[in-house]
């Protein structure tokens, strides 16, 4: 496996800013947005566009990361099970683990 090329501070603003209509679309439609992040780097660049789709939507979200997933939903709709509690996002049928 090899190892990848951290992104500079340019490349994470601008990836940041891309995902956040990307968030909120996906919180609207669907309550919840679910990605692959894997190393704390996409952690804090997904908990940024989180804020980010918070702030254009106007409501407050929340976000649980596992080392594999997070998952950005909004905070006052969240009701956390065991796993979102231990900081693992819960499986729906049809997510691929």
């Amino acid at each position: 496996m090899s190892a990848r090329t951290p992104l500079t501070p340019e490349e994470k603003l601008r990836a940041e800013a891309n995902f956040v209509p990307l968030v909120a679309e996906h919180l609207t439609t669907s309550g919840r947005f679910r990605i692959g992040a894997d190393t704390p780097e996409l952690v804090e660049m997904f908990q940024n566009a989180a804020r980010g789709a918070g702030e254009l939507l106007g409501r407050p979200v929340v976000s649980y990361a596992n080392g594999r997933y997070m998952v950005i939903t909004f905070a006052e709709s969240a009701e956390l099970s065991d796993d979102q509690a231990a900081g693992r996002p819960e499986v729906l049928p049809g997510d691929p683990l």
